[in-house]
């Protein structure tokens, strides 16, 4: 395992961070380790990367811009929840 060491870390921050990591019940160094995963792990598999742009006003979607739903070929059969089956 790599060990890193980060200078000129604000007061503040480093306060913050044992507060946050004694909330989580865990020492500042795994509280360290648990953000960095988060971010670094987000940036390589990032499901939700084009409302994260969307929301910080990077981008802007345009509803005209959208695909039309496509229509079905076929209906699906109607399912009768009137039985006794169904409580």
């Amino acid at each position: 395992m790599a060990a890193i060491t980060v200078r000129n870390l604000d007061d503040d921050i480093r306060d913050q961070l044992r507060l946050q990591a004694a909330q989580h019940g865990h020492s500042m160094e795994a509280e360290v380790r648990a953000i960095l995963t988060a971010a670094v792990g987000r940036r390589r598999h990032r499901p939700n990367a084009l409302m994260d742009l969307y929301w910080s006003g990077r981008v802007e979607l345009e509803a005209d811009v959208m695909p039309e739903p496509m229509e079905r070929e076929t209906e699906r059969p109607r399912v009768d929840f009137s039985g006794d089956d169904f409580g």
